[in-house]
């Protein structure tokens, strides 16, 4: 476990409360500060690059179609998509076990998206970066932390929470519920196109077309939120199956054994499953970049 000893520290470290906020009893963190400049700036990154693609796709013979299609932008759809982003996939679950959304018992976070996301629209175009390797490599480290952070501590908390017996203590209440949370909001904002550049109008999400299912942040959810429990027995469900795994793998487990088998604490469980997910985040980086490793140096590969 010593591996893991770097990573459980910089935990406690990102999940402090930080001033002015901690002054007011406030529990915003370091990683809630981050988390937010992030995804505002990626969100940020994603329209310039749809308005780019839009107007080169217009420079056609058929271009004054399609440029009267433009619509000017506003700061309240762009801070909405902010929202529906954060907020989407725990608005369509939540109801369904019967436990409030976070955004109705506080306005701190989204405040927060709203103030973040009017500094962010405030930078001139050309400073905003272009996605890079040299940029999303790191970055990849970030948003692993990132989302291990809500695979492990917030949906495991959301669905024990749940006054309904039936739901707090299934394991398919779990897993659906990391997939709705983490996929939920970027699938309403893909669905109803609010990052391109046009009016809103229905489209097909990404992961409803061929392939789209492959999506690394579509099938990590339920399966790190799974490690986890496994992990740290969150249900009675996964306290078996971790006995089931031990016993596959050559462990000794008797009648006793499930008794015998300590769960891990929930900070080294959470440290574990980001070292998973950095590495399947920057798998899915070198894939976007078509970058191969390749003795140990990121090599660009040559595309016809």
């Amino acid at each position: 476990m010593m591996v893991l000893q770097p990573i459980t520290a910089v935990y406690q470290y990102i999940l402090a409360p930080v001033a002015p906020f901690a002054w007011f009893g406030l529990k915003t963190s370091t990683l809630d500060l981050l988390a937010t400049i992030r995804l505002c700036l990626a969100l940020r990154q994603i329209r310039e690059s749809l308005k780019r693609e839009h107007f080169k796709r217009a420079s056609g013979k058929q271009s004054e179609g399609v440029i009267a299609a433009v619509e000017s932008r506003s700061f309240v759809r762009d801070a909405l998509t902010t929202l529906v982003v954060v907020y989407g996939g725990e608005a369509m679950i939540c109801p369904y076990i019967s436990v409030p959304a976070s955004f109705m018992l506080s306005g701190t976070t989204p405040l927060l998206c709203i103030v973040t996301q009017a500094l962010v629209e405030s930078i001139p175009p050309p400073i905003i970066p272009i996605p890079s390797p040299n940029t999303e490599f790191p970055l990849s480290i970030f948003d692993a932390c990132n989302r291990a952070f809500l695979l492990c501590s917030i949906v495991p908390a959301v669905v024990l929470s749940s006054p309904i017996a039936e739901a707090s203590g299934s394991p398919w209440t779990l897993l659906l519920s990391s997939f709705v949370l983490a996929n939920g909001g970027f699938f309403l904002v893909n669905l109803f196109s609010l990052l391109q550049p046009t009016a809103l109008a229905v489209s097909t999400p990404p992961e409803l077309l061929p392939y789209g299912w492959t999506t690394t942040d579509l099938w990590c959810a339920p399966l790190v939120t799974g490690l986890y429990a496994t992990l740290t027995h969150a249900q009675p469900f996964w306290a078996d199956v971790h006995a089931v795994l031990v016993g596959l793998l050559g462990g000794a487990v008797d009648g006793e054994g499930l008794e015998k088998l300590q769960p891990l604490d929930a900070e080294t469980a959470r440290a574990a499953c980001a070292l998973v997910l950095t590495g399947l985040f920057v798998s899915r980086t070198a894939r976007t970049f078509g970058v191969s490793f390749k003795n140990g140096v990121a090599d660009k590969i040559k595309t016809n």
